[in-house]
């Protein structure tokens, strides 16, 4: 497909949102997601793989910064649902026609920033630690992270409901979102051989390469951010945004 310079523009400004997800404000994840559907207007399938290498380079600033803080028994436990999660995001991904996969991605975005709102008004001491409670988030996550690579709020309500400190959260964050994004890319590239959608091509490495440089702008920028910037007057900000831009992808 060709790509017109307002793609290359959202595409910019959505990698640029990458790296400041992963190394500093969460938040603006979801953004991201939406503005590189945008970017693959017509094709948004394709989005959900072509933002995937933007991730992983944003995944190894995270990790690099804040690997030490991980707590890997609260992770190896939540590995196995997320997989389990995963396989009905393949689905989607396989049978869902472009208009139903925005459909899908838009009502998704809405229920995690409903989920995300929900989680700010909650005294999280008092959430279940149960088995449950684990595993429900964990293949919610699979799910979300499959089909639009919008885990971010779930494992935000999984990681704060668990009394993290901040650099925890953030360690644990780093590793979570490298091994499982990383596990997708075989997925991704398998998936035309087994009648589905042709994700990862020559044109969307060629679109990522291009817009890769911000990554590395917004990764060492969140670094900076993460130390000062009060997350309480950002967040409600990437919200909204995101509310607005799942609205588009739902009723336009």
């Amino acid at each position: 497909m060709d790509f017109t310079w307002t793609a290359y523009l959202l595409g910019g400004v959505a990698a640029l949102l990458v790296g400041l997800s992963k190394t500093g404000v969460p938040g603006v994840s979801l953004p991201a997601i939406i503005l590189m559907t945008e970017a693959f207007a017509g094709n948004e399938k394709q989005s959900v793989a072509a933002i995937l290498p933007l991730l992983l380079l944003a995944d190894c600033f995270s990790v690099g910064f804040y690997h030490e803080h991980a707590d890997w028994n609260r992770l190896w436990r939540l590995f196995p649902y997320v997989a389990i999660g995963m396989a009905p995001g393949v689905a989607v991904l396989v049978w869902a026609n472009h208009a139903q996969f925005r459909q899908v991605l838009g009502w998704m975005v809405i229920v995690l920033l409903a989920l995300e709102a929900i989680r700010r008004r909650l005294e999280w001491d008092n959430l279940p630690h149960s088995r449950l409670f684990s595993a429900s988030l964990g293949a919610m996550a699979g799910f979300g992270t499959m089909v639009g690579n919008a885990a971010g709020p779930i494992m935000s309500i999984y990681l704060v409901s668990r009394g993290l400190k901040k650099h925890q959260f953030m360690g644990n964050w780093a590793w979570f979102f490298l091994i499982v994004n990383a596990s997708k890319v075989p997925v991704f590239a398998a998936m035309k051989f087994f009648g589905g959608p042709d994700l990862l091509t020559f044109e969307s490495v060629q679109f990522d390469l291009k817009v890769m440089p911000l990554v590395v702008v917004g990764a060492l920028a969140g670094r900076q951010l993460f130390r000062w910037i009060p997350q309480r007057i950002f967040d409600p900000i990437v919200l909204v945004l995101a509310a607005l831009a799942a609205a588009r992808l739902v009723w336009v």
